[in-house]
């Protein structure tokens, strides 16, 4: 038996909010969106690499407050990223953790946790 890949859906509330921080200040990219209608909620895919998000405004899809870990394999250059950025909501830093990895921590607009995480070598 086999699993694929896992999509989460994290709550948004504001479409240029979102933008802002998934596409300009974290640097994902946009997939595709979608609207029933204009003027309805919008749902849309981002993506870096190999992690993929979606990113939704209807009130059924999600909470908000979610958690999420992303594992990279270039936190020190990521870091260094976000911090150019210079974005005025979040300056998040390094932390080492008891359990072995290195940890960016940051929440987006709407509540949702994200972690990205390298682990130490050896573990």
């Amino acid at each position: 038996m086999g699993f694929g890949t896992i999509t989460p859906i994290l709550r948004s509330f504001d479409e240029a909010k979102a933008r802002e921080f998934y596409l300009d200040f974290l640097g994902f990219k946009l997939d595709w969106e979608h609207r029933f209608e204009p003027g309805f909620p919008l749902y849309m895919q981002v993506s870096r690499g190999g992690c993929v998000l979606h990113l939704s405004e209807h009130h059924g899809d999600a909470c908000p407050g979610a958690a999420v870990r992303i594992e990279t394999d270039e936190l020190d250059a990521f870091h260094a990223q976000l911090t150019a950025a210079q974005y005025k909501y979040a300056r998040p830093g390094i932390e080492t953790t008891p359990w072995d990895s290195r940890e960016v921590r940051i929440a987006d607009p709407f509540g949702n946790r994200l972690t990205f995480f390298q682990r130490v070598a050896g573990t």
